[in-house]
C-alpha cells in the first residue's frame, strides 16, 4: 500500500507494517524500475517481511556481505534546522522506524546545492548544508526507501529513537 506523508502528497517510497512498498506512487518511474530489478533490493524487503526487527541486538547485521546489511541502532532524534541532507552512491538506504513516529527531509539530489565537505568515500556519505524544505513522516514498523538521487534528512523528532537502517547496494 502506498503512503502518503503528513502533508497529503506522495510519498517517495513508502509502505506500511513492514509490507512490500508499493511501487505505483512513486513520482521517479527510472527508480521504481532499478528497484523492481535490484536483487538485494527485494532480499531486504523479504527480510523486513519475514523477521522481527526488534529481536535483533543493536549494531550490524550482515544479510549479503557488502551487498546487504542492515544496522540497529538508537540515536538521538534532531529539530529541522539540526538535521543535515545526506546521500549515498553506491547504497540505497531503506529505513524502519521502530520504538515511534520518525520524520525525514527529502529533496532531489539534484536540487542540492550547499554541499558540506566531499562524499566520503569509504562510509559513502556526503552531507549538504540546504535547509529541509519538504518533509515525510513515517510511523513504527513503516518504510521509507531513499535511492541514490533522493537526499535524505534522518532522525528529526523529539527524544530518541530505535530503527533499522538497511543498506542495499545499488545496482
Amino acid at each position: 500500500m502506498a503512503g502518503r506523508g503528513r502533508n497529503g502528497r506522495n510519498s517517495y517510497i513508502s509502505g506500511t507494517g513492514g509490507k512490500f512498498p508499493s511501487l505505483t506512487d512513486i513520482n521517479y518511474p527510472a527508480m521504481e524500475d532499478r528497484l523492481k530489478n535490484n536483487p538485494y533490493y527485494a532480499k531486504a524487503i523479504e527480510y523486513i517481511q519475514t523477521h522481527d526487527l526488534n529481536a535483533l541486538g543493536n549494531g550490524k547485521h550482515i544479510l549479503d556481505g557488502d551487498n546487504l546489511f542492515v544496522n540497529i541502532v538508537d540515536s538521538d532524534m534532531k529539530t529541522p534546522q539540526q538535521a543535515r541532507l545526506e546521500v549515498h552512491d553506491r547504497y540505497i538506504d531503506i529505513q524502519v522506524p521502530l520504538s515511534k513516529e520518525e520524520t525525514f527531509g527529502i529533496k532531489p539530489r539534484s536540487e542540492c546545492r550547499l554541499p558540506d565537505g566531499e562524499m566520503n568515500t569509504e562510509k559513502d556519505i556526503l552531507f549538504y548544508k540546504d535547509p529541509v524544505e519538504e518533509t515525510r513522516t513515517i510511523a513504527p514498523g513503516e518504510v521509507i526507501t531513499f535511492a541514490p538521487d533522493m537526499a535524505h534528512a534522518p532522525l528529526i523528532g523529539e527524544g530518541k529513537i530505535h530503527k533499522a537502517i538497511f543498506k542495499v547496494k545499488a545496482i
